[in-house]
């Protein structure tokens, strides 16, 4: 079977790619976020080749594609390109040393999930980001194709959707989680006791520029990460009328920026499981930048509220599967 290449250059121009900087913001903010979480910790190489199937799928591909791209390899025993291929797949992983995670489903045991993804024949490679899936190519193609469309697929995936990969540690045992390391500590006391003044004084504007310098020096600070997350939520609500903003929400469902609105006030009175349900359901009826900016606002505010929240986790769940 000759190679049929499926570029990634669609991708990209669909995806409204960000600014340097702020693709570099959201890649930082997204490696912070898995670590607090428990998945962004050191990870053995063994653990960067997984065997997937149809109980694992949502957990081990779907789930994990919100922390890191994983590569989807179908392939059968009797499939004689399909050894040629895996091999390098595999090598490729250990390579890559964490930029992307190697799922390999056995079709002849997994019918379900090939005709989900509409292959039509194997080896046959997909690749799932944030719960999106995007054909990469078909066939055993040849190994600098092969690296040319992963070092795509990983540029997609930091700068469309903050996805940096996975820290490896050569001496963890396979499938044990590691301590996440903590964030570089700066000498950034006094402007983040500026930050909390300003807050307190109301200056939201105040507050979030001494976050963001905060950031400039230590992309990684935590305390600066939040903060700035709560102090731009407060800063949008400001202005609002709640009245005419519920009104808006209630009678244009499917208006993009009331929505959006409408989940902000949530989170600050408290309803953050309204926040986040409202939210999923409009990335369920939108497309293209307007599915775009809901999720985008949907991550902000699992930023708001912590990623080790119970409720973020359910939330980032159903956002993967409305993605997908």
């Amino acid at each position: 079977m000759q190679p049929r290449n499926m570029s990634m250059s669609g991708v990209v121009d669909l995806a409204a790619v960000k600014a340097a900087q702020e693709a570099k913001a959201k890649a930082e903010q997204a490696r912070a976020e898995a670590a607090r979480q428990g998945g962004g910790g050191a990870v053995s190489p063994a653990d960067l080749v997984i065997d997937a199937d149809e109980a694992t799928f949502e957990r081990d591909v779907l789930q994990r594609s919100t922390e890191v791209p994983v590569v989807i390899d179908f392939w059968a025993e009797w499939c004689q390109p399909c050894k040629q291929l895996s091999p390098v797949l595999e090598r490729l992983a250990a390579e890559y040393n964490g930029r992307f995670v190697l799922a390999k489903i056995d079709v002849d045991a997994n019918q379900m999930l090939m005709q989900q993804f509409g292959v039509q024949g194997i080896p046959a490679v997909f690749a799932v980001v944030a719960g999106q899936a995007l054909p990469l190519f078909q066939g055993a193609a040849p190994e600098q194709q092969i690296r040319e469309t992963l070092d795509q697929l990983v540029q997609v995936a930091e700068q469309r959707f903050g996805l940096t990969g996975l820290a490896v540690d050569p001496d963890a045992e396979p499938g044990g989680a590691q301590a996440a390391p903590q964030a570089p500590a700066g000498p950034h006391d006094a402007l983040l006791e500026a930050a909390v003044h300003a807050l307190d004084a109301g200056d939201m504007g105040g507050a979030i520029q001494a976050y963001k310098n905060v950031l400039v020096e230590d992309p990684g600070n935590m305390e600066a990460k939040l903060g700035l997350a709560q102090a731009e939520l407060l800063q949008r609500v400001g202005g609002m009328d709640p009245q005419q903003v519920r009104k808006d929400a209630a009678e244009k469902p499917d208006d993009v920026a009331a929505q959006i609105a409408a989940a902000d006030l949530d989170l600050v009175g408290g309803h953050v499981e309204d926040a986040f349900g409202r939210l999923v359901d409009a990335v369920r009826r939108t497309v293209g930048d307007d599915k775009d900016a809901v999720r985008l606002r949907l991550l902000e505010l699992f930023e708001v509220v912590g990623a080790e929240d119970p409720r973020v986790t359910a939330a980032r769940r159903a956002l993967a599967r409305a993605l997908f």
